[in-house]
Parts: C-alpha cells; structure tokens; sequence
C-alpha cells in the first residue's frame, strides 16, 4: 500500500511525516523504518524507528532505489511500514515521472504486506490522476 502527503518545498510535509511515525510506533506490532536524505531528524524520531539516511548509498536512478528498498526489506520480515522523506530527491525522481516507481512500491507493498508513506514537493494537481485517491495529506 502507498500514502502519500504531498505539497510545495516548505509547506510542512515533513512535520506531518515525523508526527505520523511517532504516533505509528504506538501500535506498531513489526518494525518502522525512516528514509531520508540526511540524519538531521535524528532525535524528532522515536528510538524504535530506525533512520537510515539515504544519501551515504551509492543510488544512481529509481530502478536502483527501488532495489535498495527491496534489500530493506529482505533484512526484516517483521517490517510494517516505510517513511519515505523528501521522496523525489532519494529516489532520483526529481523532475522525472514517478508514475512507475509508484506503481512498484504498490506492488511490493502488497506482496510483503508493507506500507509506504511518503512524502513528496509536488500538488496534488502534479501527481499522476492514478494516484489522487492515495494522498492522505495535501498541503
């Protein structure tokens, strides 16, 4: 499953994140696992969410972000949900279509019974139509 709160650079989307999987790890049963491009929210996350910041991994592309969330998830069975912050920037996609990026995080997430949420600069208006229905929050 995808969620998505998109919005404009500064409108808060992060905040919203950050307050999400605080209050996920609350009744969290498997792991929560944070994406973003540096360490700088490190100690606005609860202690049993692990940060991994993307930007220390060699990530070229999309197709390779993908894999490097598939090796995410190879390394935990018990992992239930997936932050992603800044999600255009880690997964390469800035400027790019994230139409099939999404579609496979969709699909993983429903094979390994995994939820992402992410977080993303654009309006809602930008986002492919096919995705309208998977934004929890617009800003």
């Amino acid at each position: 499953m995808v969620e998505l709160i998109v919005g404009k650079k500064g409108k808060g989307k992060t905040k919203v994140l950050l307050d999400k999987v605080n209050g996920a790890v609350k009744e969290a049963n498997g792991s929560i696992v944070y994406l973003d491009k540096s360490t700088k929210h490190m100690y606005e996350l609860n202690n049993k969410v692990r940060l991994i910041d993307v930007s220390g991994f060699p990530i070229k592309n999309a197709d390779e972000f993908v894999g490097f969330i598939c090796g995410i998830l190879s390394q935990d069975h018990d992992l239930e949900q997936i932050y992603l912050d800044s999600f255009l920037k880690v997964a390469k996609l800035e400027g790019k279509d994230v139409t099939s990026t999404l579609e496979q995080l969709e699909s993983i997430g429903t094979q390994f019974n995994v939820t992402f949420i992410i977080s993303m600069s654009l309006d809602k208006e930008e986002l492919p139509e096919v995705f309208h229905e998977k934004v929890i929050v617009a800003l």
